[in-house]
């Protein structure tokens, strides 16, 4: 788009224009060679309508029906949730011939990444030791650990709001002003010197299953914790276990040989009714544990060829700008990696409404194609009996910044896979094998989708975000990229690469694309840190299979 675009049509077909910048009331804007006439002020990332509309007409976005009209509507007016609601075709399996020419990849042929090299052949980005509970009662003990030994060991960030609050200590006691207070802090930020120099991490998978759900529950939950278990980012695992839990530690067991029949790497169990005290548990965990540590630590980077990358795509706190820069941009990444031979993996499920017909005819194979529409329609099903159907998925953040219905959000979320065709769809857990792009069943619930993307084994996540959203995951390294140049100023602590150029016209979509690919190569090569990990924003949500979206 040019720098002086103020309005866009993303899809030739489309009857709606997006504003790339704040407009007001009465301005005349010419559009390939038609004057309109805004009706009423229309906010950036906002849309109005080309034509008049009667109600029951068919409002098309991205090429595709996202909305009908619920009243009469004037050309030149405002897209709203009173006068637009979600609509979408319904879709089927049918043969299709679909073809697709991977973008240009010589910039990146014979590219390598640093990467910590694993038996089974698979390359992490990290090194991370994993604590695991079968059971939310050994969350605390988990949480004792982890105080003892992030700060001893260097994995600890540097805690600036302690240093405030002790500064307001200090205020109070000497009857200073509290409230206008300079709390600033000097020191930056940072990770304190690490013990263990190839060792990325400790990480800790806090959760409140394993015990007092549904046997179905604890069983799922135990396949989840075998996925990050044996993920190749994890170097080792210390399992803590309370012993009369669902969720038995065998069980647990079981499910990582099913999904790695050659799992070798070095695992530590502690069961506390079998121990003779906390304390004994606690520090026997901490000393086995280390050993371990000093073992994984002679592990070393090593070069990958970029066929080994397996990039999850996810969006959080999406906005009006989210499917025309960011999720576009990582789309062209996702293609540049699916033509070298790498996998991406796109979940979210209920955000792929109205987007499901484009991707069932980009599907390979007739089997994987009826796997998705299967897991569709369920996933649907159960929204609709609990009365919350995928219609109701946008939040009302994503509509104060212009995604008015869930095919809206949908249609540009979808743009985070890219235009290569779909090798596989997998469950929650499953594994990906297949190099391409494969769809993953997840919720559209942020922290749910990441934990599901990794624990089918996505090595780094991209988050793109227009609004803002300060989460990770606790062993895949979460890129976030921003969809606008003002939430890069605005929340820059948390943003690591800026799509905002797009809307500005000042680089294409192509551009940013392989500068995000880029970026990955860096990430994964441990040369730059993402603002995420930096922050230890370790989150962590299993999804039970109820109800989310």
């Amino acid at each position: 788009m040019s720098q002086k675009q103020r309005i866009l049509q993303v899809n030739p077909g489309d009857n709606v224009l997006v504003a790339l910048t704040d407009l007001s009331k009465g301005e005349e804007l010419l559009f390939n060679g038609v004057t309109y006439v805004l009706t009423e002020d229309i906010a950036a990332k906002h849309k109005f309508f080309m034509q008049d509309l009667q109600p029951g007409d068919a409002i098309i976005m991205y090429g595709v029906l996202v909305g009908k009209a619920q009243v009469a509507v004037a050309r030149g007016s405002r897209m709203s949730t009173e006068n637009t609601k979600h609509a979408a075709e319904p879709y089927a399996y049918r043969p299709s011939h679909y073809q697709w020419q991977a973008p240009d990849t010589s910039r990146f042929v014979g590219r390598t990444f640093n990467g910590y090299h694993r038996s089974d052949g698979r390359v992490g980005t990290a090194n991370y030791w994993l604590f695991i509970p079968t059971v939310f009662c050994e969350n605390r003990n988990l949480d004792v650990i982890k105080e003892a030994l992030h700060t001893q060991l260097g994995y600890a960030v540097t805690d600036k709001y302690k240093q405030k609050t002790q500064l307001l200590v200090e205020l109070y006691k000497s009857g200073a002003d509290i409230h206008s207070a300079d709390l600033t802090i000097r020191e930056s930020m940072v990770h304190t010197q690490r013990v263990f120099k190839n060792v990325d991490g400790i990480k800790f998978l806090n959760h409140q299953g394993g015990c007092g759900g549904t046997r179905q529950d604890a069983a799922v939950l135990s396949k989840l914790l075998a996925a990050y278990a044996d993920h190749p980012n994890v170097a080792g695992v210390t399992i803590l276990s309370l012993g009369c839990q669902h969720m038995q530690t065998q069980e647990l067991l079981d499910d990582i040989k099913k999904r790695n029949p050659h799992f070798d790497k070095p695992l530590h169990i502690f069961e506390q009714q079998q121990s003779q005290s906390e304390d004994q548990l606690v520090t026997e965990a901490i000393r086995t544990t280390f050993e371990g540590l000093v073992q994984i630590n002679k592990l070393e980077r090593k070069p990958a060829t970029l066929d080994k990358l397996c990039i999850g795509v996810k969006c959080g706190g999406s906005d009006g700008f989210s499917g025309i820069s960011a999720n576009p941009a990582v789309g062209y990444c996702s293609d540049l990696l699916v033509g070298l031979g790498g996998k991406i993996l796109l979940a979210e499920f209920p955000e792929l409404c109205g987007a499901e017909q484009q991707l069932i005819d980009r599907t390979k194979e007739e089997a994987v194609a009826r796997k998705f529409i299967h897991l569709m329609q369920t996933y649907s099903d159960a929204a609709e009996r609990a009365g919350s159907g995928f219609d109701m998925n946008p939040s009302p953040g994503n509509i104060k910044d212009g995604l008015i219905t869930d095919a809206i959000k949908s249609n540009g979320a979808a743009k985070k896979g890219g235009e290569s065709p779909v090798v596989d769809v997998l469950d929650y857990t499953e594994p990906a094998t297949k190099p391409g792009l494969s769809l993953v069943c997840t919720p559209g619930n942020d922290v749910e989708a990441t934990t599901g993307k990794a624990a089918s084994g996505a090595t780094l996540i991209l988050f793109t975000t227009g609004l803002g959203t300060p989460t990770g995951n606790p062993v895949c390294p979460t890129i976030k990229v921003a969809t606008n140049s003002a939430l890069t100023k605005r929340m820059g602590d948390i943003i690591d690469i800026n799509t905002g150029p797009i809307i500005e016209g000042e680089k294409t979509i192509q551009q940013m694309g392989e500068e995000i690919l880029e970026y990955c190569i860096r990430a994964a090569s441990g040369e730059i840190t993402p603002k995420a990990v930096l922050l230890n924003q370790d989150d962590f949500i299993p999804w039970k299979r109820g109800v989310s979206l």
